[in-house]
């Protein structure tokens, strides 16, 4: 079993596109198990962050992948990591 790790928004598209093609499939027979146009698929796999959460857990199912979240280990007092814009 593959594990890719998603530590920033920047990296998603490229999963996106790296597990639609892991499993062999174009855009166009993506777009169609999800019921949209392949315009649309392409679209989200280079700006992901225009679908809801519930639009993304969609395509991540329809590529047969489950999203696992894990807590990370503390940082040590005093240190800073940097975060998403809020």
């Amino acid at each position: 079993m593959e594990t890719l790790l998603l530590s920033s928004p920047a990296q998603l598209p490229a999963h996106l596109k790296s597990l639609r093609k892991t499993r062999k499939l174009t855009q166009a027979q993506l777009a169609k198990r999800l019921g949209i146009g392949q315009p649309r698929l392409a679209d989200i796999e280079k700006h992901p962050e225009t679908v809801s959460t519930a639009q993304l857990l969609d395509l991540l199912a329809a590529l047969g992948v489950e999203v696992l979240l894990r807590v990370k280990p503390t940082s040590p007092p005093g240190e800073t990591r940097s975060r998403g814009q809020w």
